[in-house]
């Protein structure tokens, strides 16, 4: 989803805090990156930053597009003049995967019609999306749906509105931007899902790539959390789409290979030279090691909960529902 803190801390990045935290120390030997979305809260508390400045520069990044009257506002409040840089960098959303993004919101509408507050955020999250990917798409909605209308609606007006900023290269074919109302079909969200991600999605449940597995029986301390990540994990990377019954295959050979590669690491270091190819060796075995617990315990546990909760069984009476038109014999 965004980079990791050892990740950051590789960038010489050594101090993380919130704007809004209290009871914040002076450090004016440091410069300070502000990333934050153009928010009236945001920059309500940039411009007390700023008029109490407790680093020596301030490089300030908005996630999305900022008014001119808020960057007014910003500017009369930088009297010790500690701002060096001020740009809009287009990621007000979250990236989950290469291709699938999410604003983490929950209850958009209110019945058939959009919450006002949701509608705002949905449509700074997509135009944002389409900033980052340098897109000015033609736009289709679902006929049927008035939310998705009124989205449609709302992202062409951005996109006239800030004409200048979509003015990116002609393409022989235009992007599309596809608006669906997921309503339309009832049936697939009920289905259980037998692919890697889908299930832990379902069964486990993923907040930003992070699985809570602390109500897994026997579980260790160093398991209680763990982050499936497709950019850092290559497993899960390899394995995220497949079939449960391929996931098992797969865990069996990772285990197989991590207990061919474990005695080699393991052998006696008798040299100088041992002593230094172990060095060099380990953080990789030590990272194959953790990608070989983490996997063996978020299928152990998908297999304990689909025996538990007899879905082998509901999934076939699910199928039989949902494709075929007589019932009778689902029904006993």
């Amino acid at each position: 989803v965004v980079y990791t803190q050892s990740e950051i801390l590789q960038r010489e990045v050594y101090l993380f805090e919130r704007l809004d935290s209290p009871n914040r120390e002076p450090m004016k030997h440091l410069k300070a990156i502000c990333f934050l979305r153009p928010t009236k809260e945001n920059v309500e508390l940039l411009v007390q930053e700023l008029r109490r400045p407790k680093y020596s520069v301030y490089f300030i990044y908005f996630s999305n597009v900022i008014s001119k009257s808020d960057v007014k506002a910003l500017a009369e409040a930088d009297e010790q003049e500690v701002v060096a840089e001020v740009q809009e960098f287009y990621g007000d959303y979250i990236a989950v995967n290469p291709h699938v993004f999410s604003l983490n919101l929950l209850g958009c509408c209110r019945g058939r019609s959009w919450d006002p507050a949701q509608l705002t955020r949905t449509t700074q999250g997509l135009t944002a999306l389409l900033l980052s990917l340098k897109k000015c798409p033609m736009i289709r909605y679902q006929l049927s749906s008035e939310p998705a209308k009124r989205l449609a609606e709302c992202v062409k007006q951005v996109i006239t509105k800030e004409y200048e900023l979509f003015d990116f290269r002609r393409t022989e074919v235009p992007p599309l931007l596809l608006i669906l109302d997921r309503s339309d079909d009832a049936i697939t969200p009920l289905l259980n899902q037998w692919t890697y991600q889908a299930m832990v999605h379902e069964l486990l449940g993923i907040n930003n790539n992070r699985i809570d597995l602390s109500r897994v029986p026997g579980i260790s301390k160093d398991l209680r959390e763990v982050v499936l990540s497709a950019e850092n994990d290559e497993f899960y990377a390899n394995n995220m789409y497949l079939n449960f019954a391929e996931i098992g295959t797969n865990i069996k050979n990772l285990m197989e290979d991590f207990q061919r590669r474990k005695p080699k690491e393991q052998q006696k270091l008798e040299s100088i030279a041992d002593m230094k190819a172990f060095v060099e060796n380990y953080p990789q075995f030590k990272k194959m090691s953790g990608t070989v617990s983490k996997h063996v315990t978020v299928v152990g546990e998908l297999s304990r909960l689909v025996a538990e909760r007899n879905l082998l069984e509901v999934s076939e009476v699910e199928q039989e529902l949902a494709c075929q038109n007589d019932h009778s014999s689902a029904l006993q």
